[in-house]
């Protein structure tokens, strides 16, 4: 399986190792009852159809083993694999229809919690301090990002991370669009990480980003004598009705807050980068004369 999605046909070979799908967390206990009863109609639709899983498996090109673990819950199944159970089945669109409900679990739980907080939230204070922050990434500078991973990331699981990431940029397309904050050490946008091409496209889609109203993009310069981040990065959410979460490394372990107190000097220590870091205006230039110098 290629990381860009696209797989390859077995054709009539149902041996293949290569398998289009996601493994399931065995913890996500909402995910398991998706993708079980996801499977679990794909089965009976097969049977009603007179196919044993040898045949169907020759007839929608993929192998065995991987028609058995998504008939049993065990493999989250990509669009391409319930479009084509839909045509062999000759369902008139019902198995394809299933998209949906998978669209909603192809990603770990994790990842979907994020991104539900995030779609409520009514402004965002953002602090990375190793990589550019996710929310600001192209899809080929996270891909670059899976790749250094260690152990090794397999390609299904770089794939899975970067489209996981691109889905959480929906917030910026909200029609009630929160206000984004995000400051960035000027170390993390000289890095070369993937390349000199894949750094120019990640700059110049930072400068596109930073022009939208509701974005402010600030880098802290690395000739700073004083620097209020050097105990981690810093997230805080707040949503319309007064409440708030946050996190930082520094707080609670890096566990999510919505104490006062703590969130206070999440606000704090934020606001202070914010104040050490250079304005908006400034970093828009900052970084216009890194692309020039990439």
């Amino acid at each position: 399986m290629s990381v860009n999605g696209e797989a390859v046909r077995a054709g009539a070979e149902t041996d293949r190792t290569d398998e289009p799908g996601w493994e399931v967390d065995p913890d996500d206990d909402w995910a398991l009852a998706v993708v079980a009863t996801v499977g679990r109609q794909l089965r009976l639709r097969r049977e009603a159809a007179g196919l044993r899983v040898g045949e169907f498996a020759v007839a929608v090109g993929y192998g065995e083993d991987l028609v058995y673990k998504i008939e049993t819950g065990k493999r989250i199944p990509r669009p391409e694999y319930l479009l084509m159970a839909d045509e062999v089945l000759r369902a008139g669109g019902l198995v394809a229809a299933m998209q949906e409900d998978v669209k909603k679990v192809r990603y770990p739980k994790k990842v979907r919690d994020l991104a539900q907080l995030e779609a409520r939230a009514v402004e965002l204070q953002l602090y990375d301090p190793v990589n550019i922050h996710g929310l600001l990434q192209t899809p080929e500078y996270a891909q670059a990002l899976f790749r250094m991973r260690r152990p090794r990331y397999a390609d299904e699981e770089v794939e899975r991370g970067v489209a996981a990431r691109m889905a959480r940029k929906t917030v910026f397309d909200r029609d009630s669009a929160p206000e984004l904050s995000f400051v960035q050490d000027e170390w993390s946008l000289r890095r070369r990480l993937g390349g000199t091409e894949v750094v120019r496209r990640q700059l110049e889609h930072l400068l596109a980003v930073g022009q939208l109203p509701n974005v402010e993009i600030q880098v802290m310069p690395m000739d700073r004598e004083e620097h209020a981040g050097a105990d981690g990065g810093i997230e805080v959410l707040k949503f319309d009705d007064g409440t708030a979460v946050g996190r930082s490394p520094g707080v609670a372990n890096g566990r999510p807050v919505t104490d006062p107190r703590q969130l206070r000097i999440l606000e704090l220590r934020y606001g202070i980068i914010r104040a050490q870091a250079l304005t908006p205006r400034e970093s828009t230039a900052f970084i216009d004369r890194l692309l020039g110098e990439t």
